[in-house]
C-alpha cells in the first residue's frame, strides 16, 4: 500500500500541476496572416517601475518623438527636452509599433533586450509589462540549459500586435494590445476605450465576457484614415487621440475625436518646410477662409495632398453653402495650444475617454493632462466648419 501510494503521489502532483496550469493560462489573440503588409500598432504598456521618457523608447525601440506623438504630447521643441522626463510606475503609456507577418501570425519582432546581470526570464516579462510572458522569450530564443540567458547578450522579445485590416465595423481602427489589470472586466475596458463589450468579443474571438488578469486583449482604437483624401504616394492611418508628422516632419497630422477627420497642419516644428502655402494663395495648408455672399458663403480651405521628394504637395478646395459658420476665416497653423508632459490621475470612466484632451478614466494614470473642455475648444472651430460640409 505504502509503495502504491508513492507512485501514485508523483502523478498526483503532476496532474494537480497541469491543472493550475491551464487554469491561469492566459487568453491573447493570434491573427495568422499571409501577406508581407505590415500595419501600424499599438501597445499598452503599465509602467513596472519609474522610468525615463528615453529609457521607454529605448525598452521598445522606437523614437522618443514617436511616443509623443501617440500619447498627444505636442507641440514638441526638442525630443531631448522631453526625454529625461520621469513617468512613474504604474503609469499607462501607448507605444506605436509596427505589426508585421512573421512565420504565419502578426507579431512584432523589432524589439532587441540586452541581458543585464540579475535577469531572469519572468523579469524580462514584467520589465516589459506583461505583454510577452518568459515561456515566449524562452521559445523565441531557443533559450535552454545549453544556451541560456548571458549578461550582455541580445535576445528578441515578441510583441503582441493586431492587424485585422485596420477595419472594424466599416470603420478605420489601429488595434491596441492590452493587458488585462486586477479587477478590471470586457465592459469597464470597452468603456474607457469607446468600444462595446460586443466588438471586444468578436475581435478577440471570446465566447463569453469573462477575462482574466494578464490575458492580452486586442482593443479597436478608432482612426483617421488619409485614404480618402488624394494623397500622392503617400498614406496615413493615425489613430483617435494621436498625431502623425510627416513631410519630414513639416506636417501634422491629427486625428479629430468628435468626427474622425483627419486634420493637417503646419508642425511648426524647428525643420526647413517649403511649399507651405497653397500655390497662388496667401493661405497655408490647413487655412480656412469664409467668405458670405447673400445667398450663403464660400468657403476656400488651403488641403495638404502629400508630398514627393522635398516637395510639399497642397491644393486648394473651394465649397459653397447655404448656412456659414460665424468665423470670417481660420488658421489651423495656430490652433493647437501646448501641453507639459504630465501625468494626471485618473478620473471615472467615461464611454469616449481615449479622446486626446482627457485625462485618464481607469484606475490607472495617463501620458497627459487634458480635459473635456479643452476638447471642445481645440476643435470646435473645426467642428462648426465640417457641420455644414
Amino acid at each position: 500500500m505504502r509503495n502504491y501510494l508513492h507512485f501514485l503521489s508523483p502523478m498526483l502532483l503532476s496532474f494537480l500541476f497541469f491543472s493550475v496550469l491551464c487554469l491561469v493560462q492566459t487568453k491573447s489573440i493570434i491573427e495568422p496572416c499571409t501577406s508581407s503588409f505590415s500595419c501600424p500598432s499599438l501597445l499598452s504598456y503599465l509602467l513596472p517601475w519609474d522610468s525615463k521618457l528615453s529609457e521607454i523608447a529605448t525598452r521598445f525601440n522606437v523614437n522618443v518623438s514617436d511616443i509623443l506623438a501617440a500619447n498627444y504630447v505636442y507641440p514638441i521643441t526638442t525630443t531631448t527636452s522631453y526625454a529625461n522626463e520621469i513617468l512613474r510606475a504604474k503609469s499607462i503609456v501607448k507605444i506605436p509599433i509596427a505589426c508585421p507577418c512573421v512565420d504565419g501570425i502578426r507579431r512584432s519582432m523589432s524589439t532587441i533586450y540586452t541581458v543585464q546581470p540579475s535577469d531572469t526570464l519572468a523579469t524580462i516579462s514584467d520589465g516589459f509589462g506583461g505583454l510577452v510572458s518568459g515561456e515566449q522569450i524562452k521559445n523565441v530564443n531557443s533559450i535552454n540549459p545549453t544556451n541560456p540567458l548571458v549578461n550582455g547578450g541580445k535576445i528578441v522579445i515578441p510583441l503582441p500586435c493586431s492587424c485585422l485590416n485596420n477595419v472594424n465595423n466599416g470603420g478605420n481602427v489601429v488595434y491596441m494590445s492590452y493587458v488585462v489589470q486586477k479587477g478590471e472586466s470586457l465592459g469597464s475596458i470597452a468603456m474607457v476605450y469607446g468600444t462595446t463589450v460586443s466588438d471586444m468579443k468578436t475581435v478577440n474571438g471570446i465566447a463569453e465576457a469573462a477575462v482574466d488578469p494578464g490575458d492580452i486583449l486586442s482593443v479597436p482604437i478608432s482612426a483617421c484614415s488619409s485614404a480618402p483624401l488624394n494623397w500622392y504616394n503617400e498614406s496615413l492611418i493615425v489613430p483617435n487621440g494621436s498625431y502623425a508628422l510627416t513631410a519630414t516632419n513639416c506636417i501634422k497630422c491629427t486625428c479629430a475625436p468628435l468626427d474622425l477627420k483627419m486634420q493637417c497642419n503646419p508642425s511648426g516644428l524647428d525643420v526647413p518646410c517649403y511649399n507651405l502655402h497653397c500655390k497662388g494663395s496667401n493661405l497655408l495648408i490647413g487655412d480656412v477662409h469664409v467668405e458670405h455672399s447673400k445667398t450663403g458663403c464660400n468657403v476656400t480651405q488651403c488641403v495638404y495632398r502629400g508630398h514627393r521628394g522635398g516637395k510639399i504637395l497642397s491644393s486648394m478646395m473651394n465649397s459653397s453653402y447655404l448656412m456659414c459658420p460665424d468665423n470670417q476665416s481660420y488658421s489651423g497653423a495656430t490652433c493647437w495650444p501646448s501641453y507639459p508632459l504630465v501625468l494626471s490621475p485618473s478620473q471615472t470612466p467615461m464611454p469616449d475617454s481615449d479622446a486626446p484632451m482627457r485625462s485618464s478614466t481607469s484606475s490607472k494614470k495617463r501620458l497627459g493632462q487634458f480635459s473635456f473642455i479643452s476638447v471642445l475648444q481645440l476643435f470646435m472651430p473645426k467642428l462648426i466648419l465640417y457641420s455644414f460640409m
